[in-house]
């Protein structure tokens, strides 16, 4: 169980931690209902699921009352995402949609608040871009386009990228209005609906399933009613979300991580070889303990951090450096706990009809959104004076 379950947490908290377990097993609690859901195993988000996901006031746990929400903070934020990836929910758009409503959360307008937040409390997919074929991790590289028109603003150029475009309803882009003094300047966030006219969407194909797609803008107009904050502040926009952007990612590594522990568990306590089971041999008891210490390490390192960030105080260099170590060290266990799962299933961790494979899959993405890891270190020892 996570750790909602702990006497830290509040008798709610640990009951929506339940209610959220619940929800996956009855839903997509068997084989049968996740190759339904996900065509097999290829799409990474069901609207159908996300539907009845957000009928329960799930998806809106940690967003504000008056919009829709219900008013929690990051320990149920986290709660929520390390529940829904530990039942396996293919429900990918939740991420990038509290994402994007943190976005809102600080910076939209009154109007684009009643209006954004109280759609994505509802079940409105909602999706951010940033990147661009020559502005990954350098995004202050950033090309694409959109000049000033009369009553707004027209985009050209690409993206790339961008996750769960193709089922978002809006796409928050994030676009170079003017070239400014630096390169962080003269970047604005313009909100886009995915059916704008001049707006192509393609879904790349990769090893997770159709979960990103490049943005191809031909002089697609966005009132300046859409324009989100202020005109050449993106930048700084962004850096104010990523705090809660890295915490998500930390929270669904640990639900993937967990599933993936208890998965392996399972199969090394029933498989016989040598007529005993594999599980009480010591090459595979030591590695499974190893294990299950890194993920209550990282488990305690994300909820700490959660806990801090609610508090609402504290060092804001030290909310950097932990977030970003919390995202590092749960997706690099995420992804050390599936490799291991393979290699002590052996042929059967190889096999799709096992599900280990998948985890693999599912644990890679992580490490590589949401800031690389190589460049969350870079901000870690950056936090440490070390440039």
């Amino acid at each position: 169980m996570g750790a909602a379950t702990s006497s830290r947490f509040t008798t709610e908290q640990r009951d929506f931690a339940e209610a959220v377990r619940e929800f996956c097993r009855r839903e997509c609690g068997t084989r049968e209902q996740l190759d339904t859901l996900t065509q097999g195993g290829t799409e990474a988000h069901s609207p159908e699921l996300y539907a009845k996901l957000a009928a329960t006031g799930y998806v809106g746990v940690s967003m504000p009352e008056e919009y829709g929400g219900s008013g929690g903070g990051p320990i149920e934020q986290v709660i929520l995402f390390e529940e829904l990836y530990y039942g396996l929910a293919p429900v990918h758009g939740a991420g990038t949609t509290h994402t994007v409503a943190g976005v809102f959360k600080r910076f939209g307008s009154e109007e684009q608040k009643k209006a954004i937040l109280a759609a994505a409390a509802s079940g409105t997919v909602l999706s951010i871009s940033v990147s661009e074929p020559q502005a990954g991790s350098d995004a202050a590289n950033i090309g694409c386009r959109a000049q000033r028109v009369p009553g707004g603003y027209r985009i050209s150029g690409q993206k790339t990228w961008c996750s769960d475009a193709q089922f978002a309803e809006y796409i928050l882009v994030v676009v170079r209005t003017d070239r400014g003094d630096t390169r962080h300047e003269g970047l604005t966030m313009l909100l886009v609906p995915s059916n704008a006219e001049g707006l192509t969407i393609r879904p790349i194909n990769t090893m997770g399933g159709r979960e990103v797609n490049d943005l191809y803008f031909t002089d697609v107009f966005v009132p300046e009613s859409d324009m989100v904050g202020v005109e050449g502040g993106a930048w700084r926009q962004l850096m104010a979300g990523l705090n809660g952007e890295r915490l998500v990612c930390a929270a669904q590594g640990l639900g993937m991580a967990q599933r993936t522990f208890d998965d392996l568990l399972r199969y090394v306590t029933e498989r016989e070889q040598f007529g005993t089971r594999i599980g009480s041999f010591q090459a595979l008891r030591h590695r499974i303990a190893d294990l299950a210490i890194e993920i209550e390490a990282a488990r305690a390192l994300t909820y700490d951090t959660a806990l801090r960030i609610a508090d609402g105080g504290g060092d804001p260099q030290e909310l950097v450096r932990l977030t970003s170590m919390a995202k590092v060290k749960v997706t690099t266990t995420a992804k050390a706990v599936a490799l291991e799962g393979v290699q002590m299933m052996g042929g059967y961790g190889y096999a799709v009809e096992y599900g280990m494979e998948a985890h693999l899959r599912r644990a890679i993405a992580p490490t590589i959104y949401a800031g690389t890891n190589e460049i969350q270190r870079e901000i870690i020892s950056g936090t440490y004076g070390l440039r």
